[in-house]
């Protein structure tokens, strides 16, 4: 459990490498004299600003939750399969081979 709050820490490198890299597109800008390059390069920054706030979301997540998102998301498919299978009435090759040799 306290190895994934150590993970929420380690998301700080990635976001803080975005945002590194954001500042010198954005320096580089300044330079340029063509709208359609300073326009793109705007799209660029905006783009690595938001997947820094992503990285960093994941990160206060992991931390505040002790668990990594993905984690819980494949846990959550995994019950809700298991229920339609229970549902529809089919049954894991598992538990089919279990009452097979029940019976």
């Amino acid at each position: 459990m306290t190895m994934f709050r150590l993970s929420g820490l380690i998301t700080i490198i990635p976001a803080t490498l975005l945002l590194t890299i954001s500042f010198f597109v954005l320096f580089a800008l300044r330079k340029v004299e063509t709208q359609g390059l300073k326009s793109f390069g705007y799209v660029v920054v905006s783009l690595l600003w938001i997947s820094s706030l992503w990285f960093f979301s994941i990160g206060v997540y992991t931390i505040s939750t002790g668990r990594p998102p993905m984690t819980c998301m494949m846990q959550q498919m995994m019950k809700d399969k298991m229920h339609s299978m229970m549902k529809d009435g089919r049954m894991p090759a598992m538990m089919q081979s279990e009452t097979q040799a029940i019976k």
